[in-house]
């Protein structure tokens, strides 16, 4: 059984309220920063051990990046770690999610951070590349894993989605690497019977269109079975809230989604806003518990199992399908998120200089990103 050191619920603490606050870009990006931060910088585990983290992320529903500092908690503080990387990544962006949607309901309209992201997005695109370039060469464990890699990257720029190619890549690589075991063997993978449980959830029939037992299990539903980026939580929303329940406008769940987007943290504070929207103060609290809830439950019941995943000749092949594909998913979304970002000289300087600070100086992430928005804003007052 590991053990922990006395102070390790601290640096837990400190890192991923630290992230929280400054993790802009996206689940590819937040996943970098801390690949920057727990495996370069402090250690705490391996490249091999993240990647298998991060394949195991990809094999439960819910919001990656938050999975990820679920899972980094454990594995850095054990339970304690785990409720507290998870709610300090949280909360942050909770909290300036909860004031815009304040001043939502109030002013009738969205805050805008265009320029801010300007700055910020080109040096996340430089800080993603290090972490795939970091993450490729242990990924990529041959030559047979590196084509299907390739296949997963051209297939989603083509329009196939992240799961079937997340799945289909562990599985035939797991086919692949034991092709010989495969007369002898039957292999049956059950699905996880919570998320089953929870696809076929009906919600009750509340007196009170808005009430927050009914907003509490929508969100509950959509975290517990939701696979995919936030346009497919858009996806999610737009038929229960929008459709069914008929308690948002098609405008209002899109600058919700925007609101998501633009904050740091997890997109899924989307919920925050969508829930003060309907809620109030109550509803933006129960909404955040209902989509982050599972997470916890999720990754509570797979982090153990990872190292004996590993260990498995079957499923130690599985999660080296899983996490080649998931390294050519984070580059084909850096590289769709880089041709909108990088879009004039100023980003692609910028671009470039995070690159080099990057990987010649070992500058930490977190200043580049500051950097770029400061720079940002600096940029837009002097020709404004």
């Amino acid at each position: 059984m590991e053990t922990h050191k006395q102070g390790d619920l601290g640096e837990v603490t400190r890192l991923f309220l630290k992230l929280g606050c400054i993790a802009f870009g996206g689940p590819a990006a937040h996943i970098a920063m801390m690949h920057d931060e727990v495996v370069k910088r402090r250690q705490w585990v391996t490249e091999q051990e993240f990647l298998d983290l991060l394949g195991a992320t990809n094999l439960i529903p819910g919001p990656n990046s938050t999975e990820m500092a679920i899972h980094l908690g454990f594995r850095r503080a054990g339970w304690r770690g785990l409720l507290i990387a998870g709610t300090c990544f949280i909360v942050p962006a909770m909290l300036i999610v909860l004031a815009f949607a304040w001043a939502y309901v109030r002013f009738g309209s969205a805050p805008q951070a265009t320029w801010l992201l300007y700055g910020i997005i080109p040096v996340i695109i430089a800080v993603v590349f290090q972490a795939l370039w970091t993450l490729a060469r242990q990924a990529v464990k041959g030559v047979t894993l590196g084509i299907l890699g390739a296949v997963v990257f051209v297939l989603y720029l083509g329009g196939v989605g992240e799961i079937p190619l997340m799945f289909g890549a562990g599985v035939l690589a797991m086919l692949l690497a034991n092709v010989k075991r495969l007369y002898g063997s039957t292999l049956m993978l059950a699905p996880l019977p919570l998320t089953a449980m929870a696809q076929n959830m009906s919600l009750p029939a509340l007196a009170v269109p808005s009430g927050l037992l009914t907003l509490f299990l929508v969100f509950l539903k959509v975290g517990a079975v939701l696979y995919g980026s936030g346009y497919v939580l858009l996806a999610f929303l737009q038929r229960d809230l929008v459709t069914e329940l008929g308690w948002l406008s098609n405008q209002q769940l899109l600058d919700a989604v925007a609101v998501g987007q633009f904050t740091p943290g997890p997109v899924f504070t989307t919920a925050t806003f969508i829930g003060f929207v309907v809620g109030s103060w109550w509803g933006a609290i129960l909404a955040t518990v209902g989509i982050f809830l599972p997470s916890f439950v999720f990754v509570a019941a797979v982090n153990p199992l990872v190292p004996r995943l590993r260990a498995s000749p079957w499923f130690g092949a599985l999660l080296d399908g899983v996490n080649v594909a998931a390294v050519a998913l984070m580059a084909a979304v850096t590289l769709t998120l880089g041709r909108a970002a990088i879009v004039d000289p100023f980003t692609a300087g910028l671009a470039v200089a995070a690159a080099v600070l990057l990987l010649r100086y070992k500058v930490n992430s977190v200043w580049l990103v500051l950097g770029g928005g400061a720079l940002a804003v600096f940029y837009h007052l002097l020709r404004g």
